[in-house]
C-alpha cells in the first residue's frame, strides 16, 4: 500500500485549496443558507472542486464523499472523505479560523488524515500506526491529569434552535468543571489542537464524517483517545465525538453523563 503517496497527494490538495481560501477571505462571496444558521459559500464549492479534481486525477478508482453534495461511490476499498472548508460560518464573516480536512478510509478504517490551517500555515497529518505530525514535527497530546485544570473545546449543532439535543446542558456543566471552554468553529481544528496539546479535550454532537475523519486519526496517533460520550468505540458515522489526551477522558465522560436526559419509560 503506497500510503506515503496518499498522504503527499492529500497534503498537496489541502494546501492548494487552503491557499485559495486564504487569498479570498476578504473577497465578496456568495452565501446560500441550507438552514436557519447552516450556510455555504461559493468558495466551499470551489475548494471542493479543487480537492476532488486533484484526488480523482491520481485515484480515479477510489470512492469520494464530501460535505457539499459529493457522493461518488463505486463500492471499492478506498474512500476519500473531505471537508473543503471546515468553519464556513467563520469564513463567511471573514473570521480567520477555518481548515481544510481530508481523510482516506480503507476497508472501513481511516488510514490517512490531513488537516490544513491556511491562516497559520499549519499542516496536521497522521498515518495509522505511524504517528501524528505538525509541519513535519511529531506531536503528542498534553499531560494534564485534572479536568479542573483543563482547557477544552466544543461546538454546537446547526439545529440548535430546533432540537433539545443541542449541547447547551453539556456546555454549562463543563463551564464549572474546567479551567476554560473554547469554541473555535472548526471541529477539525479543535481535535488537532487536542492532538498537539493546545487543548486537553473536545466534545461535540452531530458532526459528520468529513468533520472528524482526518482529525480523529491525528488525535489517536498523537497518543490521545477518541470515543463516543459513553467511552465506547468511536465511529465517524455516529452522532457523538469525544476526544482527549486520554488522561481526562473518563472525567469528561462523567461530566457528559450529567447532561444526558433519562429515557422515558
Amino acid at each position: 500500500m503506497k500510503i506515503d503517496y496518499y498522504l503527499e497527494v492529500a497534503s498537496d490538495a489541502a494546501r492548494e485549496a487552503g491557499q485559495m481560501l486564504r487569498d479570498n477571505l476578504n473577497v465578496r462571496r456568495e452565501i446560500r443558507y441550507k438552514g436557519d444558521v447552516d450556510l455555504v459559500t461559493n468558495f466551499d464549492k470551489q475548494s471542493q472542486k479543487m480537492i476532488f479534481d486533484r484526488l480523482f486525477e491520481k485515484f480515479p478508482e477510489h470512492d469520494f464523499i464530501a460535505e457539499e453534495g459529493l457522493d461518488q461511490q463505486k463500492g471499492g476499498d478506498f474512500r476519500w472523505i473531505f471537508d473543503p472548508l471546515d468553519g464556513t460560518t467563520n469564513y463567511a464573516h471573514r473570521f480567520p479560523v477555518f481548515t481544510v480536512s481530508i481523510a482516506l478510509e480503507w476497508k472501513g478504517q481511516v488510514i490517512v488524515g490531513v488537516v490544513y490551517d491556511p491562516m497559520r500555515e499549519e499542516m496536521f497529518t497522521g498515518i495509522k500506526e505511524e504517528g501524528a505530525y505538525l509541519n513535519g514535527m511529531r506531536i503528542e497530546v498534553s499531560d494534564t491529569h485534572d479536568l479542573d485544570k483543563s482547557l477544552v473545546a466544543t461546538g454546537f449543532p446547526y439545529d440548535l434552535r430546533e432540537s433539545s439535543n443541542n449541547n447547551i446542558a453539556h456546555f454549562n456543566h463543563f463551564l464549572v468543571r474546567v479551567q476554560a471552554v473554547r469554541r473555535c468553529g472548526s471541529a477539525a481544528m479543535d481535535l488537532c489542537y487536542v492532538a498537539c496539546g493546545r487543548f486537553d479535550g473536545f466534545w461535540e454532537l452531530k458532526l459528520k464524517p468529513w468533520d472528524v475523519a482526518a482529525a480523529s486519526l491525528i488525535v489517536s496517533e498523537a497518543g490521545g483517545k477518541v470515543s463516543d460520550f459513553q467511552s465506547e468505540e468511536f465511529n465517524i458515522y455516529k452522532q457523538e465525538t469525544l476526544g482527549s489526551n486520554g488522561l481526562i477522558h473518563q472525567q469528561m465522560v462523567d461530566v457528559l453523563k450529567l447532561g444526558i436526559k433519562p429515557k422515558k419509560e
